[in-house]
């Protein structure tokens, strides 16, 4: 299947730059699969179109500051990009000068120091879609005091077409507010429309809401270098969903409850976790999973997402729960009625059997 066929032109001033506030005024186009119907509302309408035999899941992980800024031991400026935890104040990490090497320590504010440790090879389904680019580094700090530091002189880790300077107001805004579990380095960016008065109308209504686990990689903004999408190499991201959760979950599927995944992670949470049959093993692990057309869903039904980017594995993912051909024509439609995209742009609704 050619990369080709999932390309479309997006004016550049499309590309959301900041939030609409609130949150929820941003525009929702739903899109129904089965109908192959359009309509286009605000995300405010959502609880219009749920009824209680909707079920939501969403992803509770937390953005965390992971690009640094430090100095060689010359004084040269390095910038860091905190990729992957390991254990005892050990990270993956992209890093900006060419020529420091293994043995090389990096300097930061607050008495921060990391020194490089290893380099990593180009492997096979690699946890942070290691390239060559990555390496090892140790701090000399771990646990709560690394995270505290880290926390402090740390920088949002907004993705590359996102203009906007880092400041306090962008770092609130680039979280969801259900945001738990600290680890991502990208937002999932369906949750930012939420605000409490949804979740809680929606709660009135009956619809059952669910939260996972999956900590966001930077391969989420990886290019696809290859002309056929099937030899693509996924990135790998950890996820988890505790045992309570996929129990009741499981239930709920078995009844012909309606499973909406929010978001493109939560969505690769609940099908990497789900057996051939569709039932839900709860735990937690790295997730590889690559969803293009012709894979068919085990556990989701619908899929609340944002407008992702030109010939980017979200689109091919998007495009295997409604047809190619629908998504793109529902794109075309969103770029003529001027829909904000990518991660604080608006928001689409793929479902069934919602629009009259």
């Amino acid at each position: 299947m050619k990369i080709s066929l999932f390309d479309f032109k997006l004016p550049k001033e499309l590309i959301a730059q900041e939030q609409i506030k609130p949150r929820d005024h941003s525009r929702l186009l739903i899109l129904d699969k089965i109908k192959t119907k359009i309509a286009h509302k605000h995300f405010y309408d959502l609880p219009d179109y749920l009824t209680a035999n909707d079920v939501l899941v969403l992803n509770e992980t937390k953005v965390f500051p992971a690009r640094l800024y430090g100095n060689k031991k010359t004084g040269g400026k390095v910038e860091v990009l905190l990729t992957e935890k390991q254990v005892r104040g050990n990270w993956l990490a992209l890093i900006g000068a060419r020529n420091l090497k293994i043995g090389d320590s990096i300097y930061f504010a607050k008495k921060l120091e990391a020194k490089i440790t290893a380099v990593i090879s180009p492997t096979g389904g690699s946890p942070s879609g290691r390239d060559g680019k990555t390496k090892q580094i140790k701090f000399n700090l771990s646990g709560k005091k690394l995270e505290s530091i880290i926390d402090n002189i740390g920088h949002t880790p907004l993705p590359p077409y996102i203009k906007t300077k880092d400041s306090a107001k962008i770092k609130k805004d680039y979280q969801t507010i259900y945001a738990k579990s600290s680890g991502s380095a990208a937002a999932p960016t369906a949750g930012l429309h939420f605000t409490d008065k949804i979740l809680k109308q929606l709660a009135k209504q009956g619809v059952k809401i669910f939260k996972v686990t999956l900590h966001v990689g930077l391969g989420t903004f990886a290019p696809v270098e290859v002309e056929d999408i099937k030899k693509h190499q996924i990135h790998h991201e950890w996820a988890s969903i505790d045992k309570r959760t996929a129990d009741v979950l499981n239930k709920l599927k078995k009844a012909n409850k309606n499973i909406i995944a929010v978001g493109t992670t939560s969505a690769r949470t609940l099908e990497a976790f789900s057996t051939k049959a569709g039932q839900l093993k709860s735990g937690s692990k790295w997730v590889d999973i690559y969803i293009y057309p012709g894979y068919q869903y085990k556990f989701i039904d619908d899929l609340l997402t944002n407008f992702h980017l030109p010939k980017s594995s979200l689109l091919f993912m998007v495009s295997a729960l409604a047809s190619r051909e629908f998504i793109l024509k529902a794109y075309q439609k969103a770029v003529a009625k001027k829909y904000r995209f990518f991660s604080f742009g608006d928001a689409m609704l793929i479902s069934k059997d919602r629009l009259k």
